[in-house]
């Protein structure tokens, strides 16, 4: 960690281009200024550390109850396929066929390298499927190197499938953040840019922390026109039938 945060120290007042543009009260009082700011970055190095060493005793402590997790959930048919529809980011990545594949995706993970700031995995476990052989497809995220890199496992395809192919993908070699231009599979063999990697962040840093509050998101089908209810129950058609006929017989009883 102290690396990294060297690396990104600025230049100090005494090495400034603009030091003797100052009278002399003005500069001792810019240099004390310099000396408090190195001993807050310092302080901030020291910081970074403590924290990393925190974030690895607890990634530690969460790890079984991952695992856990992931065993109760092979109980659960299509667990995974369901939160990946649910989540808001992820679901415009899946065209149909993808989604099909994607009930015999068994078991998802996130792991950390061991020193959490270098990089992660993301696998992706699946069962006997008519689209490939994978038995698991892994994307792996290196992240602490000056050009950060990915890399995915290569898909073996069964005949006649290639999934995720059909989308034309942006060749600037960017994307635009928020706006995804392939589908899930699409997105597995995309190692262009990990710093514009927004699906990585999004299963990373939410799906996989808590999948349980995807997979309860009430499915809102059906609450269309013809199937609302007033707050007793009934339809909306039936209260308007009700509102009719007592406009009517009051029409009546004023005649």
């Amino acid at each position: 960690m102290s690396g990294d945060t060297s690396s990104r120290k600025v230049k100090r007042f005494s090495e400034s281009d603009r030091s003797s543009e100052f009278d002399a009260a003005t500069q001792k009082a810019l240099e004390e200024i310099d000396i408090c700011q190195n001993e807050i970055d310092n302080i901030d190095e020291k910081a970074s550390e403590e924290i990393l060493k925190v974030e690895q005793k607890y990634n530690q402590l969460r790890k079984p109850f991952f695992e856990k997790r992931n065993q109760i959930i092979s109980n659960i048919p299509n667990f995974w396929i369901t939160s990946i529809m649910n989540h808001p980011d992820l679901s415009a990545l899946l065209d149909d066929s993808e989604e099909d594949c994607l009930h015999h995706l068994t078991k998802l993970e996130v792991e950390e390298f061991e020193d959490i700031k270098s990089g992660y995995w993301i696998k992706f476990y699946f069962e006997e499927n008519p689209y490939f052989e994978n038995a698991v497809i892994t994307k792996e995220y290196h992240l602490g190197c000056a050009t950060p890199t990915s890399e995915s496992t290569p898909i073996v395809w069964k005949e006649g499938c290639t999934l995720g192919q059909t989308i034309e993908s942006n060749r600037s070699g960017r994307k635009r953040r928020h706006e995804p231009s392939k589908t899930f599979f699409g997105w597995l063999n995309d190692n262009v840019d990990p710093y514009t990697d927004d699906i990585a962040e999004v299963i990373k840093d939410d799906l996989w922390l808590n999948p349980l509050q995807y997979y309860l998101v009430p499915d809102v089908e059906g609450d269309g026109e013809n199937g609302m209810e007033g707050e007793d129950g009934s339809s909306s058609e039936e209260n308007e039938e009700v509102e009719d006929h007592q406009e009517s017989k009051s029409s009546g009883q004023r005649k």
